[in-house]
Formats: C-alpha cells, structure tokens, sequence
C-alpha cells in the first residue's frame, strides 16, 4: 500500500527551493499555478469627419485609424467615422471640446471655429502648396498649436488641406473677375470666404454644406468655389457645367485631439499618434495636390461633364491685393509680414 505524502515548501530541499525562487514567474507558470494576468483595456480613439471615403483626408485618416490600432498592438482602439457618426463640421468639434469623442478636425470650415486660421484663407496670400507645407511643419504651426492647446483646449495632431479653391458654376465659366458680376457665389459661413467673393465681384451666399445641393438645383445659388479634389468626392458635377481653376482661396485646416485624452496618453502612445499623423498628412497632401492642375482636373471631371478651364490668376490678384488685402493686413498685423514674405 502506497503512501501519499503531503509536501510543502517546508520538505522540499534547499536547492529545490532556491530553484523555483530562481526561476520566478516562469517557474510558476510552468507549474500551472499561475492566476490569469488581466490584460489592460484597449484605450479607445473615436475620429469623426464629415466626409466619407474615397475623399482624399477620409482616405488618409481612415488609413491613419488601422495603423494606429497596428502599431499599438491593439492598445490604442482608434475607430475612424466619415460621415456616419456627425454631419455637421461645428458638431463635431464641439464633440471633441468636450471629450464625447477623442479626435475631429473642422474640415473647410477651419476659419469658422478657429479665427486665427482665417489669415491663411486670404485669396492669394499663400502662393504655393511648398510654401504652405513649409509654414505648417514649422514654427508657425508649432505656434498655433501651442494657441489652440491654451485657447481651446485641443492638441493639432497635424495640418492638412483641400487645396486650393477653383470656381464651379452652372451658367458661365469664371476666367476674369468680370465674369463673376452678377452671379450668386456659395461660401463657408466664415467672414473671409465672403470677403474673398464680394472683394473679386461676385455675390456671395454662405450656406451650410448640407444645403447647396439643393440650392444649386433650384437656382438659389448660380455656383460655389471648391478644391478639385472636393468637386470630384462631392460629384459637383451633377450640378455645374463648369470649373474655373483660379486658385483664390488656399484651404487648411488641421486634425485635432481632445488635450485631456491627449494628456492621459503614455509617451509610446503619444508618439505613434503623431508620427501616424504626419504620415497621414502625407497621403492627404499627395491625394489633394495631384489632382490641382489643369490637365489632371479635365482628366477627372470632363469625362463626367464639365468643363474646365484656365482662370486669368494675375487679374484676379490684382483685385484682392487692391480690395481685400488692406482690412486683413490691418487684422492680422502680427502674422501678415511673416506669411507674405515666407520664402518656400
């Protein structure tokens, strides 16, 4: 007859002892002993944009949502949402002010909620997209974003844009500031938009996204002004007949965060967010900029269409220089000169 033995860490050997005590966490493991290790909750990221793919930040940011969760090895949920989650820009940054989700961007109507942004929107003042990228990756974008931490509450993630702004209409293609007498123009509800439409001789009409469509089928509106990448995603042509590129309006914006969740994020979390960002800012640029050319642009909405053509850029700047420009420079005093005399 067997006898079972009770054994304890009292009976076992001193070097059997030392060696479970050497081997640690394996050693228990390996006996099966071990409790289950909770694994920490997945930190969850909701982004809210206004615009649903194949738009170009939609493509870029939804591109950004997968990495981010690739790269944090899932600790980082971030869940992109174009169009589906809010369909107004102020609702979503009034969202993320307030922490109800993690990340958004105002998309055009950058100006609107941020003012300070309203000098970049100044017709013909940023001359090229280098000059503008420089301006953003640099010190004026570190300055701003230092503004809109303090101000707002809001950490930039990173600046992006639509392009440049070229002329939709439905009666007459826009080539000399002449050609906009008369006809009703379509702007952002910021002061600058409309400033940009009456200053050049137009009759500006500032409505919310959501109603232009069928503003421009009623006749309410005879056009509006959008970067060519926007006229393409937005299908503009099913309601215009002609697209002037005069490239009045230069487009940023920027992606932001709530700075509380940005705040409790750890440093490894931080970085992926912001190298994430700068490669999705990245793809946005390439999607936006390839298509801003005259020959790229009838390739993509002739076929569909319209008609594209060239606008007289030096008769329009004249007109902004002269009419416009003054009432800013005198707004923006403080960042004018540095903008107007950056050097790409």
């Amino acid at each position: 007859m067997s006898t079972i033995m009770k054994i304890s860490s009292r009976n076992l050997p001193v070097l059997r002892r030392r060696g479970i005590v050497k081997g640690g966490l394996a050693g228990v493991i390996a006996s099966g002993l071990a409790p289950t290790i909770a694994r920490a909750e997945p930190i969850k990221l909701v982004m809210a944009h206004i615009n649903a793919l194949p738009e170009s930040a939609a493509v870029a940011f939804d591109w950004q949502a997968q990495e981010v969760r690739k790269r944090s090895n899932g600790e980082l949920d971030m869940r992109f949402f174009g169009s589906t989650l809010m369909s107004k820009e102020l609702d979503i940054m009034n969202a993320v002010k307030s922490g109800n989700i993690a990340i958004g961007n105002p998309a055009g109507a950058a100006a609107t909620i941020f003012p300070e942004m309203g000098v970049f929107l100044v017709p013909y003042l940023v001359r090229s997209y280098d000059q503008a990228y420089k301006m953003f990756n640099g010190a004026i974008g570190d300055q701003l974003d230092k503004t809109f931490q303090q101000k707002y509450k809001l950490k930039t993630l990173c600046f992006f844009d639509y392009g440049f702004r070229h002329f939709w209409t439905s009666k007459k293609p826009i080539v000399e500031p002449k050609d906009l007498r008369g006809a009703k123009i379509r702007v952002q509800q910021a002061k600058v938009f409309a400033d940009t439409i009456n200053g050049l001789g137009g009759n500006a009409v500032p409505l919310a996204w959501g109603e232009v469509i069928s503003a421009a089928k009623s006749g309410v509106i005879d056009g509006g002004d959008l970067p060519i990448v926007n006229q393409i995603a937005l299908k503009i042509y099913e309601v215009s007949k002609y697209c002037s590129m005069t490239f009045h309006n230069y487009g940023p914006t920027l992606n932001t965060m709530n700075l509380g969740i940005w705040e409790s994020l750890s440093p490894a979390h931080k970085k992926i967010m912001l190298d994430t960002s700068r490669e999705a800012q990245a793809k946005c640029r390439e999607l936006t900029e390839s298509v801003d050319n005259f020959d790229a642009a009838k390739k993509a909405l002739e076929p569909k269409g319209m008609t594209v053509v060239k606008g007289d850029l030096e008769a329009f700047r004249k007109v902004a220089e002269a009419k416009i420009w003054p009432a800013y420079k005198k707004q923006y005093a403080e960042l004018w000169d540095t903008i107007a005399n950056f050097k790409a």
